[in-house]
């Protein structure tokens, strides 16, 4: 994989970053994004292994614009893109549904869809006009693409929103060699996933410790996705940790 050219969105910390140091770690050519600058430098300074100064690209993928620069960034710096993960994510917080403020709830699927939207518009114009054509992309969808927690109405609903695009992705992206895959996390380390320990709401009230998995687990599970042949790809992989409620949960 070593000399691979990724996009990392989201990278200034907990998955992002820990997906950034793997990559590194295996000789990829990284440009991380993300909304503060100085988070994302503080990645690159964690993950020492990539062959090339990192490209550190401030960046908000709800904005058009944004996106663009970032993907005009990559392509000068680098000549193309092979990886996408497209990571960038808010959690919105816990709200009923009557009581969710429609501000915030379009604040959520800004980031976490159209956002991923953008980013995979943009992998793509680059993917199908590159020689050689094709690349990869991963979107981070989330085990509440599946079943939904509590109170996370805006959050669950982007995140079946993000399948779609998968799917939609795997389907278009055939005839430009670009494969578009999903993997799908439980309880990684990071700021979402500080209180676990303390007690998760639970579908029926209770408040209840989780198991969680450390984020280079992630990382070491995108770089498996990123392995396979040209040929194949992974459409949806869930990573968990054992022991975590998700089958039968709800």
């Amino acid at each position: 994989m070593t000399g691979r050219i990724a996009v990392i969105t989201g990278a200034g910390s907990g998955i992002g970053r820990a997906v950034a140091i793997s990559l590194a770690a295996r000789g990829y050519r990284l440009i991380l994004a993300g909304r503060r600058a100085e988070a994302l430098e503080e990645t690159a300074a964690l993950a020492p292994g990539a062959p090339e100064p990192i490209l550190c690209v401030p960046t908000d993928v709800s904005d058009e614009a944004s996106v663009k620069a970032l993907f005009d960034a990559a392509v000068a710096r680098f000549g193309r893109v092979d990886l996408l993960f497209n990571n960038a994510g808010l959690n919105g917080g816990r709200f009923h549904i009557e009581d969710m403020d429609i501000a915030a709830f379009r604040q959520v699927v800004d980031v976490n869809l159209t956002g991923s939207f953008l980013c995979m518009q943009a992998a793509f114009r680059v993917m199908k006009a590159q020689e050689p054509m094709g690349g990869r992309i991963i979107n981070n969808g989330s085990i509440s693409a599946y079943s939904p927690r509590p109170d996370t109405v805006a959050y669950c609903a982007s995140k079946h929103g993000v399948s779609g695009l998968t799917k939609a992705g795997s389907l278009e992206g055939r005839k430009y060699d670009i494969a578009v895959g999903q993997i799908d996390i439980g309880n990684a380390a990071s700021a979402f996933s500080s209180s676990f320990a303390s007690g998760v709401p639970q579908a029926d009230g209770r408040l209840v410790p989780e198991p969680v998995m450390d984020a280079s687990v992630v990382g070491d599970t995108i770089v498996y996705m990123d392995s396979l042949p040209a040929g194949a790809h992974a459409q949806f992989l869930t990573v968990m940790p054992v022991g975590m409620p998700f089958i039968g949960r709800g």
